[in-house]
């Protein structure tokens, strides 16, 4: 199957990079191309692509309302973050906001192709340089911990610690020796469960709430 992506950043030059390693790629195909977050929601409403790479500094609208935007409907598109910065500003808001994962810019190509098959599967993708550190700074930016919901089976609180820790289903499946279509049944109850839309979002809750 083709996954089909919506470029949105407001650089041309960096939208023309993108598509011009995408555009190589069997697997992958860009359907669009926006230059604002306002552009960018319209876009992903009319031509449903499976993933919105998005800038997170955007014209008219920023990636953080973009992404929530996009993602605040049953057919959402996952979102990969782009950033400049490993501590840009609204980096943590556009996760919170629904993104599934995010690259920063400098990151090698490979990533990028890395991060969008990812979300495109369903899973989570962090850049893998500042991954833990940056859990832990937005864990260390909430002066109240996270409250697990009683419902969480031991089995599932396991699931969650090593989603904090940004692995994959298959690294899960491995560290518990576990089948991975079992690890993606507790994932899903997970997300449940916490009310949560990302991976992401839940391996947040997982550092918040001292898992990790």
């Amino acid at each position: 199957m083709t996954v089909s992506i919506l470029l949105a950043d407001d650089q041309d030059m960096v939208r023309t990079s993108m598509r011009i390693m995408i555009d190589v790629e069997p697997d992958l195909e860009v359907v669009g191309e926006a230059a604002d977050g306002h552009t960018a929601v319209e876009l992903a409403a009319r031509l449903r692509p499976d993933v919105v790479v998005m800038d997170i500094r955007m014209p008219r609208m920023d990636g953080v309302d973009a992404t929530r935007r996009s993602t605040d409907r049953p057919d959402a598109p996952a979102v990969l973050a782009l950033t400049t910065f490993d501590l840009d500003e609204y980096l943590f808001g556009v996760l919170r906001a629904g993104a599934a994962g995010f690259v920063l810019k400098h990151d090698p190509a490979a990533t990028l192709l890395e991060g969008i098959r990812a979300v495109a599967r369903g899973e989570g993708f962090v850049s893998p340089g500042p991954t833990m550190r940056l859990i832990t700074r937005v864990t260390k930016s909430d002066t109240e911990p996270a409250a697990l919901p009683d419902g969480l089976t031991p089995r599932e609180r396991d699931v969650l610690a090593l989603l904090g820790q940004a692995m994959s289903n298959a690294q899960i499946a491995r560290r518990l020796h576990i089948e991975e279509s079992t690890v993606k049944t507790h994932v899903q109850s997970v997300l449940a469960k916490l009310d949560v839309r990302t991976r992401v979002q839940a391996a947040l809750v997982a550092s918040r709430a001292g898992l990790v």
